[in-house]
């Protein structure tokens, strides 16, 4: 079912809130995502950084950090719900708290990747976001990411009932920002989801 769009929760921090809606939902959402392997974005990840260290913003249940590690990269899982952090800790994974927008990212990786998480960060905060990314990176360091779709900034509920803020991106935008950020998009894709949505794929080094 598609996602709904919804009136703003009432004085809603977007970050909070949305991180709340998923606290409630990590042991459903780790279910239905399980067994997805690499993907293509992934493997191209894996051929451009082979053996690299790799900064996973977002983990969630963790699926992508396994792929990514049998393909014999090394991970860094990060997550900033405590939901998702318990259910890879309970499966004897190593993951830390980390919240993209206002915590030290570390560094140097060879790759960062953040697939499915960036649409919750606030658009105002994004091209600062990208930056530090960039700045995270070794020479020659790649960056994987996977943003919904479209215009502008919205609340949804989905079939949990809970809500939560999306900022959608056109494609262009996207690039503008990227390039802004020192880096140079190497491969890009558009795909669309089970629910409906549009979603853009994009592997960029730095230049």
């Amino acid at each position: 079912m598609p996602r709904q769009p919804i009136e703003p929760p009432a004085e809603a921090d977007p970050t909070a809130r949305t991180v709340a809606s998923y606290e409630l939902v990590a042991a459903d959402y780790a279910r239905e995502t399980a067994g997805g392997g690499l993907s293509d974005g992934l493997a191209r990840l894996v051929e451009a950084v082979p053996g690299g260290h790799v900064l996973e913003i977002g983990s969630g249940p963790g699926w992508d950090a396994d792929a990514l590690e049998e393909a014999g990269l090394r991970v860094r899982r990060t997550d900033v719900t405590q939901a998702f952090i318990d259910l890879q800790q309970e499966r004897g994974q190593q993951v830390e708290r980390l919240d993209v927008v206002s915590d030290d990212l570390g560094g140097p990786y060879d790759a960062v990747v953040a697939l499915a998480v960036l649409q919750h960060v606030p658009r105002s905060a994004l091209a600062r976001v990208l930056g530090r990314m960039a700045a995270s990176l070794a020479p020659g360091g790649a960056l994987l990411l996977a943003v919904r779709t479209g215009e502008g900034e919205r609340w949804e509920v989905g079939d949990s009932g809970n809500p939560y803020y999306v900022a959608l991106w056109e494609e262009g935008e996207l690039i503008d920002l990227l390039v802004a950020a020192g880096l140079r998009v190497e491969w890009q894709e558009v795909s669309s989801d089970s629910e409906d949505s549009d979603w853009v794929s994009l592997l960029a080094r730095i230049t």
